[in-house]
């Protein structure tokens, strides 16, 4: 789905009254609805934690009450702590305060900051907090009782969590800049569509986990009104990927992938990218591995296949890998290039990847790991050549080919990965939280998949594995889509691999076994089980 600004996000609701016939009180009630089946799905123990909702006067407050009425019918004992005069409130946000207090809730209005010095802040470490302060209206720096009130919030002990409502209060909804301050939350709850700023400037480091609810907007309706050409990564934008394979369907039919990666030392590189290029669907894996490599990688997985190439005295690919036409002809008939993990940084190994890279030949290319070491300081080289290209950086590989801090790459992610993609006329694949698929033509997929347990050595070999695969089977005439399915499909084989591992950090490996049910995952969601 597209993602929205706040005035898009306001126009949207309000075109879904005017032509669906969804009244604003309906809405409200369906955003509430929302976080609170959110919390009672992440919390199981919900009903026995103590829980907090801190309410503005706005909309955004009014979203909070209906949070709170909605925990209390299902067994939990909320808190209501209204931060302004309760004699303020308008509209859909007054007639819930009105519902909420009529069915005997009670509301603790704290309008200045001697009330909020003297209510009971002191969360407990098992405390939940409903942030529904503000909403996406602020505009410049967050003062007063309200500034008190997120500062309360952020100063809470380990254990507590902080649940957002649509966004993190003090946030700005389209530049992501908090106002003077922000709540930082461990998850936000948003609704009909994700809100720019929650990509942009400080979010990162407010926002948490992110959750998008639909409140009865349709997905038209988003995309007629949205200009925007950055793209949510849920099931539906995959659709096309949703199809079983054909009864007469053989191995000749999903591609055969070439993966130049490894070297003496750094074998497990090669073999999980590969073994994920396997578990993604390619028909065809061949490994090309420095010869004394070859063993190794051979022997770990036998559906793949391999081929030895010229080493260097440290074990690493020669640069006469690339004399005569032996390495030609060994990519002829291959659909997808991956290169670069474990092939080391190597001088003469990275010669050998330029040269390979910058020819770009026929077959599109993914390029990571090792294989981005080898355009330090040269990242101009990357588009010294036709042909279609992936790269795929963890932001400390970002900051080096474009000459930044990771601080900066990290503010900015998303201009960061388009700028990159039209300098270098490539696919930019900048990993981490809610990784960034950016195309040349700056069109944008934010991830929606993935979790912090994911956070450990192999995992991006695997993602290099899974795109190689999804660009064997479908091509790369919408290769855009295909690359963000592949991060997707990634991301949510770590999700099926976190729960199945019960929390614990996961190695690559775990992800990659996790790759078949993940597909399924993704059939049921497309509702084509």
């Amino acid at each position: 789905m597209k993602i929205l600004t706040a005035a898009e996000t306001r126009e949207v609701d309000r075109l879904t009254t005017e032509r669906c016939g969804i009244q604003s009180l309906t809405l409200m009630e369906n955003a509430g609805r929302g976080v609170a089946e959110f919390i009672r799905e992440r919390f199981p123990s919900f009903a026995r934690r103590k829980i907090f909702v801190l309410c503005g006067k706005g909309n955004n407050g009014g979203d909070g009450l209906v949070v709170a009425r909605r925990l209390r019918d299902a067994g939990a004992k909320p808190a209501v702590y209204l931060v302004a005069n309760p004699r303020d409130g308008k509209g859909e946000a007054a007639a819930n305060l009105n519902r909420w207090q009529q069915a005997g809730g009670e509301c603790l209005p704290i309008a200045d900051s001697p009330a909020l010095d003297s209510s009971p802040f002191a969360f407990p470490p098992s405390a939940i907090v409903v942030d529904a302060l503000l909403g996406t209206g602020v505009r410049g720096p967050v003062a007063g009782i309200f500034r008190r009130a997120i500062e309360a919030i952020n100063a809470r002990q380990p254990g507590v969590s902080v649940v957002s409502v649509d966004i993190p209060s003090g946030l700005n909804a389209d530049t992501g800049e908090a106002a003077g301050v922000a709540v930082r939350a461990d998850f936000t709850v948003t609704f009909t569509a994700p809100k720019l700023g929650l990509f942009c400037g400080d979010a990162a480091e407010h926002r948490g986990q992110l959750v998008v609810r639909q409140i009865g907007s349709p997905s038209e309706l988003i995309d007629e009104v949205s200009q925007s050409r950055m793209r949510w990564s849920d099931a539906t934008e995959f659709l096309r990927f949703a199809i079983p394979r054909k009864a007469e369907g053989h191995k000749g039919d999903y591609g055969h992938v070439l993966v130049v990666a490894g070297s003496v030392g750094k074998t497990g590189a090669a073999v999980l990218a590969s073994w994920a290029a396997l578990r993604a669907g390619a028909g065809l894996v061949t490994v090309a591995t420095p010869e004394p490599a070859l063993p190794v990688v051979a022997a770990h997985t036998p559906e793949i296949m391999t081929a030895p190439l010229p080493a260097t005295l440290a074990g690493t690919i020669s640069e006469c890998a690339l004399e005569g036409s032996a390495f030609s002809t060994l990519l002829a008939g291959k659909r997808a290039l991956a290169i670069g993990p474990g092939l080391s940084t190597n001088p003469e190994t990275q010669s050998f990847i330029r040269r390979v890279v910058t020819a770009r030949r026929d077959v599109p290319i993914i390029l990571d790991a090792d294989g981005l070491n080898a355009f330090d300081g040269r990242a101009a080289e990357l588009n010294e050549a036709s042909g279609a290209l992936a790269i795929t950086p963890h932001p400390g590989e970002m900051a080096r080919l474009m000459g930044y801090s990771v601080a900066q790459v990290q503010k900015a992610r998303v201009d960061v990965a388009r700028k990159a993609a039209a300098g270098w006329n490539a696919h930019v694949i900048l990993k981490g939280h809610h990784t960034i698929v950016a195309a040349p033509d700056g069109s944008v997929f934010v991830n929606s998949t993935g979790n912090p347990s994911m956070a450990s050595g192999g995992t991006g070999d695997a993602l290099t594995g899974v795109l190689a695969a999804l660009t064997a089977q479908f091509g790369t005439g919408d290769w855009h889509r295909v690359l963000a399915f592949g991060v997707y499909l990634h991301g949510l084989a770590g999700d099926v691999a976190l729960e199945e591992k019960g929390g614990a950090p996961l190695l690559a490996s775990d992800l990659i076994q996790s790759i078949p049910a993940a597909y399924k995952k993704f059939f049921a969601e497309c509702d084509r089980a």
